[in-house]
């Protein structure tokens, strides 16, 4: 904060016309603070609404492909059905011992196969943190709207001045805008994993359709790898992202460019 009070003290944008210097540094504080706020609020409001705009598209995707994956992990009825009609017709024809002395079940027998497990597996990992980034995002839009509207509170221009500069140090020292940053990680993080998913699931399948799916997953893999490596290679990349951001705070990039 002593940072904020030289340049503002030093500024001439105060007009000072009969006012003693703490109302006009003031005053010229509360204007810098708003067209801060007003540009940190917008970011970070349209940021969350891209989230969860997101969040919201990509579950409904998600879940239907978990849905349609669902008869993997229990017995197909129909199963039953056909060997207790095969049964039947063994009895018909006085072949009793084809036919067995009990019902058949073939539900009692059966398991999902490994791979399908792990499958739905990664599919549940996909959707559950693509909730839990639209969680975040919810859960950002509610502190950003405590911050508009109790910032300053009430009392004299001085009062509500510091009482503006202790929240808004109060996000910088809680790492809000880390915190921020990290929700669409979570997102790409799901979008992954659900391409592993799927091309998993395809491979089961039928393997001419898994290769697409494989090839469109390495190449947005690799993609982003590489644009995050132009990040830490040169800060006037315009293709910032919320991980070159981290590693450039873990000084990554110096280890890269050395």
């Amino acid at each position: 904060m002593k940072k904020v009070l030289d340049v503002l003290q030093d500024s001439t944008i105060a007009s000072k016309s009969g006012k003693d210097n703490r109302s006009r540094f003031w005053g010229v504080y509360k204007r810098v603070a708003e067209e801060h706020d007003c540009e940190f609020l917008e970011r970070y409001t349209g940021d969350m609404d891209i989230v969860l705009v997101f969040s919201g598209l990509f579950s409904a995707v998600s879940t239907s492909f978990i849905v349609a994956m669902e008869p993997n992990l229990s017995p197909d009825p129909s199963d039953t059905t056909n060997e207790l009609l095969k049964q039947l017709v063994y009895i018909g024809l006085g072949n009793f011992t084809a036919a067995g002395s009990t019902p058949i079940d073939p539900a009692s027998t059966w398991s999902a196969t490994e791979a399908a497990l792990r499958i739905q597996m990664i599919a549940y990992a996909s959707l559950s943190m693509s909730l839990l980034a639209a969680f975040g995002a919810v859960l950002g839009k509610q502190c950003l709207g405590y911050y508009k509207s109790n910032r300053y509170g009430r009392g004299s221009q001085e009062e509500r001045g510091k009482r503006r500069q202790e929240k808004f140090d109060g996000l910088v020292t809680w790492y809000f805008d880390a915190v921020v940053q990290s929700f669409p990680v979570l997102l790409q993080i799901s979008l992954l994993l659900f391409g592993i998913a799927l091309s998993a699931h395809m491979w089961c399948e039928q393997f001419s359709i898994a290769w697409v799916t494989i090839a469109t997953t390495v190449f947005g893999f690799l993609f982003y790898s590489l644009t995050v490596m132009a990040c830490l290679i040169s800060p006037a990349c315009p293709f910032q992202t919320p991980v070159s951001t981290v590693l450039r705070m873990l000084r990554i990039d110096s280890k890269i460019t050395s």
